[in-house]
């Protein structure tokens, strides 16, 4: 366990880094911080051997047996890891294009999880920021929009449930995400603060049902949006308010994260928005893009984890599968561009690769 295995001080903080490998500023801030995780973007990404190099670069710079190292490898239009180096998987919505059955739809979204822990795990990574829960609305922005499982709260609920247990199985940690839900927003959070003004029970029967079905996963990243029914004034990575719906009526008590703190929808300084996030409730802080002076000002606000927060990053890393769900990678998927190839054609036309079986034929 992380308590009794390690005994430093980890900061409650996840970063970025700058590119392909480390540097020696980025080796020496990280050894110094220990910062609990890091986050890997297309600009850290060329081959796998560069890839892995990276994650064991990482992980002996933060100096703890139990780094996170996340990514989002969601499949669509955010997927890190490309080919031709990896398979290329669709986006969440394009499984209940291909088929009517929900038994047969929540199967595949398994299946492409566990496919996608698969290929994560192989280079070391332990964490995917998957499920994306947020119930798309109409007239809503489309930052979410075929990144979702479906368009009712109950197909997201389900078909998110069946990717968090693809990748457990796989021995990789989901996040779902962005809790309590982004489906509404009119704005994108990368750029501007959204603002929701839908009244609470329409949060509770909708947004957050969701989130309330998969409470038991062990972390969850945060919306920066306003959900004026509960909190004017601040988004929920900065609301007291909503973290206290979050824990209490959503019901979650794994490890919560801030989504990226260099995000337009937040303002302030980086010392600001950090301390904000965790007086919040944040257990941990996620800043992602890999600039040293942000990075700095950031861990300069953040403490070390300790008292719940540092319980709720234990129970996450003993989930971590040692021994994984067996799998035969190349019936699995086989078995999985066969069906996308029913509709995906003409559902789509992004997505033709996928129809291809050779795609899956990688090890």
């Amino acid at each position: 366990m992380l308590k009794t295995t390690f005994k430093g001080k980890i900061t409650a903080a996840i970063f970025g880094c700058e590119g392909l490998e480390l540097s020696k500023a980025e080796v020496a801030f990280f050894a110094a911080k220990k910062p609990l995780g890091f986050i890997l973007f297309k600009r850290n990404i060329d081959t796998p051997e560069q890839v892995k190099a990276l994650v064991s670069a990482l992980k002996a710079a933060a100096g703890h047996p139990h780094v996170l190292i996340l990514i989002d490898q969601e499949g669509g239009r955010v997927q890190r890891l490309k080919a031709p180096h990896w398979p290329t998987y669709p986006a969440a919505a394009t499984f209940g294009d291909v088929t009517e059955s929900v038994f047969e739809h929540r199967e595949l979204v398994r299946l492409g999880a566990r496919l996608m822990a698969h290929d994560l795990a192989a280079l070391g990574i332990n964490v995917d920021c998957v499920p994306v829960l947020d119930v798309p609305q109409p007239n809503a922005h489309d930052i979410i929009g075929d990144r979702a499982y479906g368009d009712t709260a109950e197909a997201v609920a389900t078909m998110g449930r069946a990717a968090c247990e693809g990748l457990l199985a796989g021995g990789v940690l989901p996040v779902i995400k962005h809790i309590p839900g982004h489906g509404r927003a009119l704005a994108d959070s990368h750029h501007d603060l959204p603002v929701v003004k839908a009244k609470r029970d329409e949060l509770d029967t909708t947004d957050f049902y969701p989130f309330a079905v998969n409470a038991d996963m062990p972390l969850a990243m945060t919306a920066h949006v306003v959900y004026a029914a509960i909190d004017r004034r601040n988004p929920a990575t900065t609301s007291k308010k909503v973290i206290k719906v979050i824990r209490e009526d959503i019901g979650f008590d794994g490890l919560l994260m801030c989504d990226d703190l260099s995000m337009g929808a937040l303002k302030g300084t980086f010392a600001h928005r950090t301390k904000s996030s965790l007086r919040a409730g944040c257990d941990v802080v996620l800043h992602c893009n890999g600039n040293m002076d942000e990075m700095q000002q950031v861990a300069a606000a953040t403490p070390v984890l300790k008292g719940k927060a540092l319980e709720r990053a234990m129970s996450a890393v003993a989930r971590l599968k040692h021994i994984v769900e067996p799998l035969d990678v190349n019936a699995a998927r086989t078995r999985l561009s066969v069906a996308l190839r029913r509709k995906v054609a003409t559902v789509r036309e992004d997505y033709e690769g996928y129809a291809d079986p050779t795609v899956y034929q990688v090890g």
